[in-house]
């Protein structure tokens, strides 16, 4: 039986026991509010469990008959990713393989990079290939239908959340095999001397509080529980090789979560391919390399040139603050909160990760230092009222209560956030937030709206825990708390990865941070305003102009004292995609404004203009293909939302990151009055009969 269904035998019994007792007890009305109770609370969960009862391997698709199920499609992926200096091209081929005898329809939610341009779709039928074009959504989505309704075979891919597409396949015939592949272009990360590419592989559950509105549906994929029977198969496989060409020579490589093997190509060039050819799409890729020392860039700027605007991106790495400058930073007392997510999405290695992150965060205290500690799931708990001096025994409380901290509930992340993000000044203390999570929620709008509000003097630090984080929302929600995202997949990072964020936030490098171009040409960049940069971080900004780019200048203060670098376009530095890069960021910039006010159908219109100009999906576009041949049935087909492994380390009983947990505790709180009015009846009889 899997965890839904668990859950769903357990959730009937208490139903049963309700009613038992509320019969016995108070007749018939508490019977039926008993009964409706049991029925409000199994009808939040029936989706879930009838969707979960295949066995391991099965993937069945509803047909409208009780008991019949009809075998839904398959999907396996490729990903080959080519690196060109700081630029990545990656191309993802998704086979979608229907096993049965009739044609459906596929729906496969999945992840991509927060940054992802994705500019590209190729429907691949035998050896044709059908392009895709970018249309507004509700054209896209009425071009697919249509096609659908026709008999022919389409693909639709649409944006969820700037990290979450889902790809629709319709009319995908017995026995077939479709192949839908999508480009993107990334910018990659760059931190402590290190390049990094992620590619992100499973989708958490996402938590939306009740009553919480959306920008969009959230859809989410289907998930197959772990059992011991599925340890040797694998839902959806994947394979990725990367070919990377930095331009000068690379000292070292590795992948941080798979196991690879690295090759030479020549030239300083190298390649990586998954040893595992089928891998096991449950937790995130990444890959990482670092120069050799004297070729470590200190500045580099890459150039585009699409008709007549020249497109810019470039990246500066401060220097690293001496130690006259960190020791006089280091005499500021620090005011640190420590926000950790115990919901139900974080059972398992997960919290594990938590808590050694967090209890390394307690030993960086000096008694110098305030703080308080505070854990969220369905509600919100604080270990003190308030921020508290660094005392033997104020440590010695906070350790053994990070300690004791366990997963379970939902993810209530409002009121955690308005407790640490006090918009008051603290005269005297540097503010500074410490938020460990996953990350998964699906209302990051209006989690973003709350952080602007509320930011004040504070700078929010987000970590984020487990092998697939809802990287959009802690990047986003790091910029902006005016700080930076650290990622941690496994319990053996914990140390390396906070000890480089405590170190980033003992010392701003750089600050007030500007951007001037020599021959004042008007140019267009995002970031519009370079936040405070910190150790080991560079400064990336994308920009376009309508005529030749000049020399750059990049300054800002490095303690008290003006610091700046002047860059020049190179033509060997030349970079296709760098205008995709540059329409990516204006369109996030766009959609920030939502959480600073501003109204729907102002920002809506902006951000279709650029995604048509730059044939890239968003929120509000979306890229479609159709074949001209019909080749099924003119009619509607059956639509399957094809599984996906959970992410590594999730714990199959964790409790459903929806509202769920809102109903459980109006069912625990209506049964606490069936108990209370037992105990009044039963004190009522012991009178009567004394």
């Amino acid at each position: 039986m899997d965890g839904r269904a668990a859950r769903r035998s357990g959730l009937e019994l208490i139903g049963d026991m309700a009613e038992l007792v509320a019969r016995a007890f108070f007749g018939g009305l508490a019977a039926a509010v008993a009964m409706s109770l049991a029925i409000l609370l199994l009808s939040a969960n029936a989706q879930a469990a009838s969707l979960n009862q295949a066995k391991t391997g099965e993937l069945l698709l509803r047909t409208g008959t009780a008991g019949d199920y009809a075998v839904a499609p398959k999907v396996s992926t490729e990903v080959a990713i080519a690196v060109s200096g700081m630029v990545a091209r990656t191309k993802v081929t998704q086979r979608f393989h229907n096993p049965g005898s009739e044609h459906v329809e596929g729906v496969y939610v999945f992840p991509l990079p927060e940054r992802a341009a994705v500019d590209r779709l190729n429907i691949l039928i035998g050896s044709r290939a059908i392009e895709g074009r970018i249309r507004e959504r509700g054209e896209a989505r009425l071009t697919y239908e249509r096609a659908k309704r026709e008999g022919r075979k389409a693909a639709l891919v649409e944006q969820q959340r700037p990290n979450l597409f889902t790809n629709s396949v319709a009319h995908i015939g017995p026995g077939e095999v479709v192949e839908v592949a999508i480009e993107y272009q990334q910018a990659l990360g760059f931190e402590n001397g290190e390049f990094s590419l992620r590619f992100p592989l499973a989708v958490a559950p996402r938590y939306v509080p009740m009553g919480d509105a959306v920008s969009e549906p959230l859809v989410l994929p289907e998930y197959a529980r772990r059992t011991a029977a599925r340890e040797k198969a694998s839902v959806n496989a994947v394979d990725i090789a990367v070919f990377i060409d930095a331009g000068v020579p690379i000292a070292a490589a590795r992948s941080s979560y798979h196991e690879a093997a690295f090759g030479s190509a020549g030239d300083g060039r190298i390649t990586m391919q998954l040893v595992k050819s089928q891998e096991e799409a449950d937790r995130d890729f990444e890959l990482t390399w670092s120069l050799v020392p004297a070729k470590t860039p200190r500045a580099a700027m890459f150039t585009q040139t699409r008709g007549e605007t020249d497109y810019a991106l470039l990246m500066v790495v401060p220097p690293q603050p001496t130690a006259s400058e960190r020791a006089a930073f280091q005499q500021l007392p620090r005011e640190v909160i420590l926000v950790i997510d115990t919901s139900g999405s974080m059972q398992g290695a997960s919290m594990e990760q938590a808590r050694t992150a967090l209890l390394m965060a307690l030993e960086t205290l000096t008694p110098r230092d305030r703080f308080n500690v505070l854990e969220f799931n369905s509600v919100t708990r604080t270990l003190y009222t308030g921020a508290q001096p660094v005392t033997s025994a104020t440590m010695e409380t906070a350790r053994d209560w990070v300690k004791r901290l366990k997963a379970g509930g939902g993810t209530e992340m409002v009121p955690a956030l308005t407790f640490a993000l006090d918009p008051r000044d603290t005269p005297g203390y540097l503010r500074q937030v410490i938020f460990i999570t996953d990350g998964a929620v699906g209302n990051e709008d209006a989690l973003f709206a709350l952080i602007r509000e509320r930011l004040g003097s504070s700078r929010l630090f987000t970590v984020g825990i487990g092998s697939a984080p809802n990287s959009h929302f802690m990047t986003r929600a790091a910029q902006f708390g005016r700080g930076t995202f650290t990622y941690i997949a496994d319990v053996n990072e914990v140390a390396e990865k906070m000890g480089r964020l405590f170190s980033k936030i003992e010392a701003p490098v750089l600050r007030d941070v500007s951007i001037r171009w020599t021959d004042g040409t008007a140019v267009e960049t995002f970031p519009a305003q370079v936040p405070d940069l910190y150790l080991g971080e560079p400064v990336l900004v994308a920009a376009a102009a309508r005529a030749p780019l000049a020399t750059v200048i990049v300054s800002g203060l490095r303690g008290n004292q003006p610091w700046s670098v002047a860059l020049t376009p190179d033509a060997d530095r030349n970079a296709a995609g760098v205008g995709a890069l540059w329409a990516r960021a204006k369109i996030a910039a766009h959609m920030d404004e939502l959480a600073r006010g501003a109204p729907l159908d102002e920002v809506r219109p902006k951000v279709v203009k650029v995604a048509l100009e730059h044939h890239l999906v968003s929120a509000y576009t979306s890229m479609v293909a159709v074949d001209v041949t019909p080749t099924g049935p003119a009619d509607d087909i059956r639509t399957a939302l094809v599984k996906a492994n959970l992410p590594h380390g999730t714990e199959e009983a964790m409790l459903p990151q929806t509202d769920t947990a809102a109903t459980l505790q109006l069912l625990l709180g209506l049964l606490a009055l069936v108990a209370a009015g037992m105990a009044a009846v039963v004190g009522r009889r012991a009178e009567l009969s004394a």
